[in-house]
């Protein structure tokens, strides 16, 4: 059974990839989708079996590497934190796979594309079913690759190819550190075996050893080491730039990439290791420091943003902020059962704006929607349930919500009764983040379903022809944030805003998925928040995690805290785009010093640009002139061949084959002899 889940999907990758153009578009798009939902529904058996009946697995697949001292071999590991990844990556695969059939049904590359959704599926589940950290760099490596296959799937638009390469070499950067972490696992413990080295691990607490020159602390350095692969993978503030233009590749994409695959990677990897995180008080506080602060920035961006899926995005960026302040305070459980819940709202929400997408013909610009809720009411639905449940809507006092509301708010909790000074600062930005994404969830859904529909304004058609850059702030009134038509905003077809009564609901293949990822995001966290962070937690985590946290009592205030500035931010959002529309106008005109900062997306872009492309530009530049043309091209082996050629051309000129040239050349000869004889007066 196991077998069967981690490699179905690859065999379907391989059959529409190798023999797609054969088959057709439709059979590739049932045999990936068919072996998808069977993995799923094996998936749900085992999260059954192991997490609710005690059970794990270590299923030998086959021989890999063996070389003198080192092992490792093709290993399936199945324990409860597995399992909770293979429910979560194939359940919300197979939904996506199937909503791909009707949002991918104009495209004629869809073989190809099936293929790479199957791929990308394959390699997470080949990165949760690892039982030694190279299998897990395997799998590691397998997404990222995937990814730049599916962000940059419609190959032709260079903003795609653009955003593939960025989220490829950024997380270069972060699989560097994640490497590193491996060779010093390897270098202190001797294996790379998960059970050997959370054994072994506690006789290294208080060790040093020596790294880039300097007594070091064992556990810090490699956990810091491996975080700095997690904070690639997952979009940590540093190392988040990709995540944004990740919005380049076809919606689908974007759902898996976000709720169950990619960036959920480097939150596996800490609760995976949380044994030897558990060891180090410094590593703890670091990721919990990075967590807040990426949670914090992430929502305040977010604020301003008016494609559609970017703001989905940023959203991504600050939950996964969520998760890793939950890890870093031990609450290993929080950070997974987050994990478990974003999975359902935040696919909801990507499709939910696929099926936006869908209606507006393809236009992502949320200035260029309104009033919406009329034509497409399903959609509307599902969006709005998903808003509730990203915004943790619930009682608190009862202790009734949606799925958001048990995991999010069990997180801020976990942070109040967090020790030391980090914990009280994650405390602080994750009550400041859930009011920031109150506001920009309710703007984008008020913004894209109520209000009067602008996808006519001659406004915007001037703002779509405008010669602005992306990034400069217009100052037309347009009543809903006067920001540049983003480069972005025309989406996956680079096509305009349809008239009102052409906006139509998505097809069944499209709803349907909706629909069953609204009743996880309704559910899920009332169904399960007993096995991840109750009492129940230790028999359902069953010694998986390094530490197993229960949630504790807190203050009043605290327990409201969340739920009031939820409604806060709510209560602003309603009063700038229903109430009073044309304020946002009029402030986004002023261009303020916060409002630009924000827009700029706190200029790390910007930055990144001058301190790394511009100088590696400017080198390749003169590797190139200088290296190639120069040296190589004048003065190297090419060089001399073309001197070479030069001589000989020169000489060949010379045998013109007429006998008269000949006969002058001699005289010539005879001229220049007898000048030297009488110069020298004959002497040699």
């Amino acid at each position: 059974m196991y077998q069967a889940i981690v490699f179905l999907p690859i065999i379907a990758s391989a059959i529409a990839g190798l023999f797609g153009r054969l088959l057709g578009p439709r059979p590739s798009e049932l045999i990936t989708t068919g072996a998808l939902f069977v993995s799923a529904a094996l998936s749900v058996m085992a999260f059954v079996d192991v997490c609710l009946g005690g059970h794990s697995y270590i299923i030998q697949v086959a021989p890999w590497i063996h070389s003198g001292s080192f092992a490792a071999d093709w290993t399936i590991r199945v324990d409860s934190l597995t399992a909770v990844m293979l429910v979560v990556v194939t359940g919300v695969s197979s939904l996506v796979h199937l909503y791909s059939i009707g949002y991918m049904a104009e495209d004629d590359c869809r073989p190809r594309f099936f293929s790479y959704l199957s791929l990308f599926t394959f390699a997470m589940l080949m990165l949760v079913t690892a039982n030694n950290f190279l299998q897990m760099f395997f799998g590691w490596e397998g997404v990222g690759l995937a990814s730049y296959l599916l962000i940059g799937f419609w190959f032709k638009k260079p903003e795609a190819n653009a955003a593939a390469m960025k989220a490829f070499i950024v997380n270069r950067v972060g699989d560097f550190g994640f490497a590193l972490g491996i060779f010093g696992v390897w270098y202190i413990f001797g294996t790379l075996d998960f059970d050997a080295v959370f054994k072994a691990a506690p006789g290294q607490v208080g060790h040093t050893f020596v790294f880039a020159g300097h007594s070091v602390d064992v556990m810090t350095t490699l956990c810091l080491l491996l975080f700095v692969g997690a904070m690639g993978k997952s979009a940590q503030l540093g190392l988040h730039t990709w995540l944004p233009d990740a919005m380049e590749g076809p919606t689908p994409v974007s759902a898996l990439i976000h709720a169950a695959t990619m960036v959920t990677a480097g939150v596996f990897l800490v609760c995976r290791c949380s044994p030897m995180y558990e060891l180090s008080a410094t590593a703890r506080e670091f990721v919990t420091f990075i967590g807040a602060t990426t949670a914090f920035f992430a929502a305040s961006v977010g604020l301003f943003q008016n494609d559609i899926k970017r703001v989905i995005a940023y959203s991504t960026c600050s939950q996964l902020g969520y998760m890793f302040v939950a890890a870093g305070v031990s609450a290993y459980g929080g950070a997974m059962f987050h994990l478990f819940t974003h999975a359902f709202f935040k696919a909801l929400l990507f499709l939910s704006a696929g099926s936006v997408i869908h209606a507006m013909h393809h236009e992502q610009d949320m200035r260029r929607m309104g009033g919406l809720y009329k034509q497409i009411p399903f959609t509307w639905a599902m969006m709005l349930i998903g808003n509730l449940a990203l915004t943790g809507v619930g009682l608190p006092v009862v202790g009734i919500g949606l799925a958001g509301f048990y995991s999010k708010d069990a997180i801020i909790n976990a942070a109040y009764g967090g020790m030391g000074g980090m914990a009280s600062y994650a405390f602080l930005l994750t009550l400041i983040a859930a009011m920031m994404t109150s506001f920009y969830s309710w703007r984008q859904f008020l913004m894209t379903f109520h209000g009067r529909y602008r996808g006519q304004d001659e406004a915007h058609d001037m703002a779509h022809s405008d010669a602005h850059t992306h990034d400069e702030p217009l100052e037309h009134d347009d009543g809903h944030g006067a920001q540049a038509h983003d480069a972005h905003a025309h989406d996956d077809h680079g096509h305009h805003a349809p008239k009102l009564e052409e906006v139509h609901e998505a097809p069944l293949t499209m709803l349907v998925p909706l629909a069953v990822l609204a009743v996880g995001a309704v559910f899920a966290g009332m169904a399960f928040a007993h096995n991840f962070i109750g009492p129940d937690a230790q028999g359902f985590w069953h010694n998986t995690l390094g530490a197993v946290w229960e949630e504790k009592e807190v203050p009043l205030w605290v327990e409201l805290a969340p739920f009031v500035l939820t409604i806060a931010g709510f209560a602003i959002a309603w009063f700038y785009y229903i109430r009073h529309p044309e304020l946002p106008a009029q402030m986004a005109a002023k261009k303020g010093m916060l409002y630009t900062f924000l827009y700029r997306k706190w200029y790390f872009d910007e930055l990144y640009d001058l301190i790394f492309v511009r100088p590696a530009l400017w080198f390749g530049r003169k590797l190139w002139k200088i290296g190639d043309g120069f040296l190589i091209d004048g003065l190297g082996p090419d060089g001399i061949s073309a001197r070479v050629l030069d001589v000989t051309r020169g000489t060949v000129k010379m045998q013109s084959g007429y006998v008269y040239h000949y006969a002058f050349a001699m005289l010539i000869g005879v001229l220049a002899l007898a000048t030297w004889f009488i110069a020298t007066g004959g002497t040699p």
